[in-house]
């Protein structure tokens, strides 16, 4: 792995509805969630990588822009606009 890399990009997450999750995933033998957030709809959270952070989950609708371009994540299943 080349940690020159580590928190150099960043990633922009912007809520396109109400209960978005964030959460970020340790790195290291075992992948584990250790950091939540949450989100509203129009709330935007700008991320990076780190020492500690090999990975990110979203979950509900957002949208996720990075350098390698932009990705809109589906609605969770249940969850409505407001």
């Amino acid at each position: 792995m080349n940690d020159n890399f580590i928190g150099e990009d960043y990633i922009i997450i912007k809520a396109l509805d109400n209960g978005v999750t964030i959460m970020g995933l340790t790195r290291g033998r075992d992948t584990k969630s250790h950091h939540t957030e949450k989100l509203d709809k129009g709330e935007v959270m700008i991320l990076q990588f780190t020492e500690y952070t090999s990975a990110m989950k979203v979950r509900g609708h957002a949208e996720i822009i990075t350098r390698y371009g932009t990705v809109t994540s589906e609605p969770s299943s249940g969850s409505r606009s407001s």
